[in-house]
């Protein structure tokens, strides 16, 4: 049985998906772990055998032959050897362990879905699928992690699609880039892809997607808070002095993003009625006052989309309105977006500030609200392929739509 020092940033989940092993084959190994608290860093675990295979680099070897060759995603062979990666291996005669994975893909959502895990799949993403990926930088988070959109298609119609507005809905991120890289794979085969032909269907359109709006916050969620942290006495001043941190929906700074836009702000502080920065619901000093809404006010400003999609969990409803600003057009659309997915289109009032409630109200252009998912947040993982089903079913609908 092997041993593994814990590292920072590793949860129950990540260790489990880098051995190759199930969430639950580790917890029997290690009774003092549990499902719902973070695993310190420097801790040594006891890992059981799982049924992977070394292998002896030989001439002319890469990176992305073995992972043709074994079907198992680059990124997968990559992290389980970062000791001889960073020491620049792969040299013939090298022994490497193959993980026992899922089919060869890049987005992996067997397990928490963080900053590290969005940055490498985009480096991955525009490397393998550049004829129809591209990334870029659109700002910096409070503890300036970048804030990343990334660009599917190349067409001249662009629609907008986000996630993680808020923390502990991270499962937004992964959901947007398993579509990125399905529909990418899609367009390069030049098959169907649930029915719709995707080399003809991104040709027409760009859907940019920012699938990480709040990285500071989707890490602290992830892997709560250590010592170390640049804020940890005003986080744990703000958490009540608690350490847990899986229902924080505000950015680092205790801010709700999703409250932050100059959309009736003023109102919805009046409404929230929150003294201050916190888990949840503080809208913030004053509009835009964050970095990541700066960042996604000045994105959305640049683009001019057409449409936009801010995803959310959970309640699988779509909110279409906003104080009679929106678009002839939006009820139909969000009739036709609840038919292709099961979701319930719902005419909200008494909300104020959201992105989407911004997108309307600025540019009369159709914007909705995605309630992805049923239960309570943070949704677990093992709802993720019967969301992803609706989601993906949504997102086609919406790009096959037209002004």
């Amino acid at each position: 049985m092997l041993s593994y020092t814990v590292r920072p940033g590793d949860t129950l989940l990540r260790i489990a998906r880098h051995f190759g092993i199930s969430a639950a084959s580790l917890l029997a190994c290690n009774p003092r772990l549990t499902e719902e608290e973070p695993i310190p860093p420097g801790i040594v675990l006891r890992i059981p055998s799982a049924s992977d295979v070394w292998y002896t680099v030989q001439e002319g070897d890469s990176l992305e032959r073995l992972s043709s060759l074994f079907g198992v995603a680059a990124s997968a062979i990559e992290a389980s050897n970062r000791g001889i990666a960073a020491s620049g291996g792969w040299t013939p005669g090298t022994l490497l362990r193959i993980p026992a994975g899922p089919p060869n893909r890049i987005v992996d959502a067997r397990a928490e879905y963080g900053p590290a895990e969005l940055a490498r799949d985009c480096r991955l993403l525009k490397e393998q699928h550049g004829g129809v990926i591209e990334t870029a930088v659109i700002g910096q988070s409070v503890l300036g992690k970048p804030i990343v959109a990334l660009k599917l298609g190349n067409g001249g119609r662009c629609l907008h699609a986000n996630g993680s507005f808020h923390a502990n809905e991270w499962i937004t991120s992964a959901l947007l880039m398993t579509f990125a890289e399905d529909a990418a794979r899609a367009y390069e085969s030049g098959c169907l892809w649930r029915g719709a032909n995707m080399k003809r269907l991104l040709d027409e359109v760009s859907l940019w997607l920012v699938p990480m709006v709040n990285p500071d916050g989707v890490e602290l969620v992830q892997e709560g808070l250590h010592t170390g942290h640049p804020l940890y006495d005003q986080l744990l001043t703000m958490n009540r002095g608690s350490l847990r941190f899986g229902r924080w929906k505000a950015n680092v700074r205790g801010v709700d993003l999703n409250d932050q836009f100059p959309a009736y702000w003023e109102e919805e502080c009046s409404r929230r009625g929150t003294p201050g920065p916190g888990p949840r619901d503080y809208p913030g000093p004053k509009p835009l006052s964050e970095p990541e809404a700066a960042a996604m006010a000045a994105f959305t400003d640049e683009r001019r989309f057409e449409l936009a999609l801010a995803f959310h969990t959970q309640g699988q409803e779509i909110y279409w309105n906003y104080r009679g600003y929106e678009p002839e057009q939006s009820e139909g659309l969000a009739g036709k977006l609840g038919q292709a997915c099961g979701y319930r289109p719902v005419k909200l009032t008494g909300s104020d500030a959201g992105y989407k409630d911004w997108f309307i109200h600025t540019y009369r252009k159709p914007g909705f609200t995605i309630e992805a998912g049923i239960g309570v947040n943070p949704l677990p993982l093992s709802q993720f392929d019967d969301m992803y089903d609706d989601v993906a079913k949504l997102l086609l609908e919406a790009m096959s739509w037209r002004l």
